[in-house]
């Protein structure tokens, strides 16, 4: 569902006001396209952080760089379904990896926990 905003110009000038309309429609596509995608993405971060795991696993980066393996000796669980988190945490850009010789190592991404938390304050009341 589009909104048209129109605005008054007088009849002699019919070729601006259809430019002025057309640029008017295309602004409202491409932010309610943005818009998506902004909402698409952080339903992915908000599943991402749903699981004790994997924000268990955030708390260890926000430390210190480490590689899947060391990861996995902190939790009780099958080195695949850690696997499965880091997956899941990189897919949300929660985390970033870097390779050095075989071992690719996790570390936080801190840009996207301020965007979040920058999204989140919107809500905050502000004091009167």
């Amino acid at each position: 569902m589009y909104r048209f905003v129109f605005i008054y110009v007088p009849t002699g000038f019919c070729a601006l006001r259809k430019n002025i309309q057309k640029n008017i429609f295309l602004n409202q596509i491409v932010f309610r396209h943005l818009s998506k995608y902004t909402i698409i993405e952080m339903n992915i971060v908000f599943k991402a952080l749903n699981d004790a795991t994997r924000r268990k696993i955030l708390e260890m980066l926000q430390k210190q760089d480490l590689t899947a393996g060391e990861i996995a000796e902190q939790f009780q669980m099958s080195f695949p379904s850690i696997s499965h988190h880091l997956d899941l945490l990189k897919q949300a850009q929660l985390v970033t990896t870097k390779k050095e010789g075989q071992f690719i190592y996790y570390s936080l991404n801190t840009t996207v926990m301020d965007e979040i938390v920058k999204w989140l304050l919107q809500f905050k009341t502000k004091k009167k």
